[in-house]
């Protein structure tokens, strides 16, 4: 689904959020995004991470 915006439609996308937000609060909105996607990695590589010594402790 996503493949498929390619660079106009993320440009059209970009206008409308600096159009909704307006510039003063994209910053805010810049980092709590950033936050969010940096909390998800983490906890994506503590589960692969718990997987993996469990399939570990299995095996032995």
């Amino acid at each position: 689904m996503l493949q498929n915006i390619g660079l106009p439609g993320l440009m059209m996308i970009l206008v409308v959020v600096l159009i909704i937000f307006g510039p003063s609060k994209l910053p805010e909105l810049g980092r709590a995004v950033g936050r969010t996607l940096h909390e998800f990695k983490s906890s994506a590589k503590e589960l692969v991470s718990d997987t993996k010594e469990e399939v570990s402790e299995n095996k032995s």
